[in-house]
């Protein structure tokens, strides 16, 4: 049957700390037809992610209010005027939270996927995307993690935080050490993902459960959280360690963290680097992480690590759990079809 209704979530109001149901609002229009260099998309899966908390305080390069958020998605083409879409091509773009958009390849990173034979759609969105891709840029090229190396990670049972310990073992790391905030993430750490060592940091201070879990130090950390998680990292690292700061949950949603570790001058004690991590700086690396990371994913070796949600209608939902933690790797949104 031919849908002629689209969907849209839009933001209707500023979070006050923790987004409510209540700033969001579902929107109903009739499913848009292509203009000239442009092709009908219908989604098939959205990702929810860290990144969109910030971007609904507003300020430059925030969302606007009452228009469709952006989000990365990955849809199938239904109706084409884009020379280089056909109907019926698998595309990954940044039209998501909602059920149809117009995209021209591309443009803000409209691509066409990859023809994997035995690879779930989901890991386009996960490991084989802006997760994927993020943790393979700060470990390959910000931290430049080396065979045998020692590697923390924070929020390690999330999407970032799955990819990194994944990738970190095809590269050879030595130990990999994850930090979560549950006792069963971090027996699924340990279980199922591999790593050597893991901990809940609601147990004590990270610093010294991080020092328990690796009483020799650490070499490189990739932080997705910030906060009294990076000064712990600080402390642990051996003299020219690396840090590839990724995000700072700790600071989303109004939260009062202090604005940089208290002992930061160890940074130039012990020689380390710290460097920031934006994705879209590297998105010339999506091929290579592509060939890297296929042979493992058919043979079984790595998953896509997903918590899926189905239903547009609980795209806010899953967005707010992902902001509790409720995932097991990266949440996505399966759409009804």
């Amino acid at each position: 049957m031919t849908t002629h209704t689209a969907h849209a979530v839009h933001q209707s109001a500023r979070p006050d700390g923790f987004p409510a149901a209540a700033d969001f609002t579902r929107v109903s229009f009739p499913v848009p037809e292509p203009a000239p260099g442009t092709a009908l998309v219908e989604n098939l899966l959205l990702s929810v992610d860290p990144y969109h908390r910030g971007l609904m305080d507003g300020g430059e390069g925030g969302f606007e209010l009452n228009t469709p958020l952006e989000g990365r998605a990955v849809g199938r083409v239904t109706a084409s005027r884009d020379p280089g879409l056909a109907e019926g091509d698998l595309v990954f773009h940044r039209s998501g939270w909602r059920t149809h958009a117009l995209v021209t390849l591309g443009v803000d990173g409209t691509r066409t996927l990859r023809g994997h034979e035995d690879v779930p759609l989901e890991a386009h969105l996960s490991i084989l995307g802006g997760t994927g891709l993020t943790a393979y840029a700060a470990l390959t090229r910000t931290a430049r993690l080396r065979e045998g190396e020692d590697l923390f990670v924070s929020a390690a049972a999330g999407g970032v935080g799955t990819a990194t310990g994944r990738i970190a073992r095809l590269l050879g790391a030595r130990r990999i050490i994850g930090s979560a905030g549950s006792a069963a993430k971090v027996r699924h750490l340990t279980g199922a993902l591999g790593f050597d060592a893991a901990f809940d940091y609601h147990d004590g201070p990270v610093g010294e459960q991080l020092a328990q879990a690796a009483p020799d130090g650490i070499d490189v950390y990739v932080d997705n959280v910030g906060g009294g998680h990076l000064e712990g990292a600080i402390d642990v690292l051996r003299e020219h360690g690396r840090i590839a700061w990724v995000g700072a949950v700790s600071l989303y949603n109004g939260d009062r963290s202090p604005a940089a570790p208290r002992n930061l001058f160890e940074i130039v004690h012990k020689s380390l680097r710290l460097e920031g991590v934006l994705v879209r700086h590297h998105t010339d690396l999506q091929d290579e992480l592509e060939d890297f990371l296929v042979p493992h994913l058919r043979s079984g070796r790595i998953g896509t690590d997903t918590t899926v949600v189905q239903g547009f209608d609980h795209t806010v939902e899953a967005f707010r759990g992902m902001l509790r933690g409720d995932n097991l790797g990266k949440m996505l949104v399966r759409l009804d079809g």
